[in-house]
């Protein structure tokens, strides 16, 4: 396989990435500096803030180890190991990666209903929820790509053998 075939995904990956770096390094401490008004006004909505931006926060790690694994499966194509058990080995890091970023979302999933009902904001609740099967999505996703890689790589050590 040409080493540039898989070119425009890495580039995709890349720019998955800036919008959260974004929001990490601007929007969140944003966020985090009004909650701490509020804090000194003696508001206690700025405690919950506090827990769903560390929420966030946390969950920027496993995100961009994710996507590092990502491109490392891109890169693993590009070198023809594509049938290999790094791949393997990647699918299933990324797979970790997504249960993880969606059990911390679960765990911020009651701070956002106090917040939703301080606020009186319903919508906030589907929000929160968009933010927990998102990932679990990716990871079902994942583990199916995992199995079937698993297996193809089987089918061809058996066919390597029978030759």
């Amino acid at each position: 396989m040409k080493k540039g075939s898989t070119l425009f995904l890495k580039i995709a990956v890349i720019f998955i990435g800036l919008p959260v770096l974004a929001m990490a390094l601007f929007l969140l401490p944003q966020i985090a500096g009004e909650a701490n008004e509020a804090a000194q006004r003696g508001s206690d909505v700025a405690y919950v803030v506090y827990g769903i931006l560390l929420v966030m926060y946390i969950s920027v790690v496993p995100f961009y180890f994710a996507l590092y694994q990502s491109f490392n499966l891109l890169s693993y194509i590009d070198k023809n190991q594509a049938f290999s058990d790094f791949s393997v080995q990647a699918l299933k890091k990324i797979k970790i990666c997504a249960i993880i970023i969606s059990g911390l979302y679960v765990l911020a999933v009651p701070l956002v209903f106090i917040l939703a009902e301080i606020d009186d904001a319903p919508g906030l609740g589907i929000i929160a929820l968009l933010f927990v099967f998102a990932p679990l999505v990716i990871a079902v996703f994942a583990a199916v790509l995992q199995r079937l890689l698993q297996e193809a790589i089987n089918i061809k050590s058996e066919n390597d053998l029978t030759v």
